[in-house]
């Protein structure tokens, strides 16, 4: 029997990025075995188009990503028969999701969202560097905020957003108001493109994340790995799912897992 085609679709904070630092390379045995089997690496997270595109330029990636928490797929020139890069968008534009928040600030809700700062002020409030700040300004269909008002209109907020068909995600450092979409729309479409491509129908889609956030992505999957974390226990997914928890933290429990599955491959 043939092998079977491996997708691997990764999170990147706390997953495939220490939560603290955002360095990969306890991954990197893996991520060499992944390139030189040819295994295609998507890259899914709450980061900008600008943010992947630096991380992907690190690890020699040349897949398709997601980004912003599912708001949009990025397909690089001359993948899945395209000359041109493409960007499939899902859900509200930013533009909207702010217009829906200048609504809500002067009703008197209390936040202070990434267009509100500038990328030295960002700076302070993450471990970014100002470039990494300025490309995580950058956003196609979410606004990361800082909630400064207390827990019962933090509740009252979340409703008046799910009114207008937004919603609040909680990220590792921010909250994030988006459309109705999640990180599982942009790997629904990816799996159906790579699925056009293998008519015998022997493609394993490998999900790795590591929080609540990653719940839907992971139920896409055929093998779901949860990545040790913060708040890893938190996610449950249902009984028929194949799911894997690493016993290491972040990248590099993200290689101890990848690894083991690529052996067990065949890889």
């Amino acid at each position: 029997m043939p092998k079977p085609r491996l997708i691997i679709i990764s999170d990147l904070d706390g997953t495939l990025l220490d939560h603290e630092t955002y360095d990969w390379s306890p991954a990197k045995p893996a991520m060499k075995r992944l390139a030189a089997s040819s295994i295609p690496v998507v890259l899914n997270s709450s980061k900008t188009i600008g943010e992947i595109r630096a991380i992907r330029s690190e690890m020699n990636n040349a897949a398709p990503f997601i980004v912003e928490n599912g708001a949009a797929v990025v397909i690089p020139a001359n993948c899945f028969g395209s000359a041109e890069e493409q960007v499939k968008s899902f859900g509200a534009s930013r533009s909207e999701v702010l217009e829906q928040l200048a609504i809500l600030r002067a009703e008197g809700f209390q936040f202070t969202g990434f267009n509100d700062m500038t990328a030295e002020e960002l700076t302070r409030h993450s471990s970014l560097s100002e470039a990494q700040a300025e490309l995580a300004k950058d956003r196609v269909g979410t606004e990361p905020l800082l909630w400064e008002g207390d827990e019962k209109s933090l509740a009252v907020f979340k409703e008046r957003l799910k009114n207008v068909n937004c919603r609040l995600v909680q990220g590792g450092r921010f909250l994030h108001a988006m459309g109705t979409f999640d990180k599982a729309d942009g790997v629904r479409f990816l799996l159906g493109k790579y699925r056009e491509q293998d008519p015998a129908g022997r493609l394993v889609a490998i999900a790795l994340g590591d929080s609540p956030n990653d719940q839907h992505m992971l139920e896409q999957a055929d093998i779901a790995v949860i990545v040790k974390g913060v708040n890893s226990d938190r996610v449950v997914l249902p009984s028929q799912s194949r799911a894997i928890r690493s016993l290491k933290t972040g990248p590099a429990g993200w290689n101890e897992c990848v690894l083991n599955l690529l052996i067990e491959y065949g890889y």
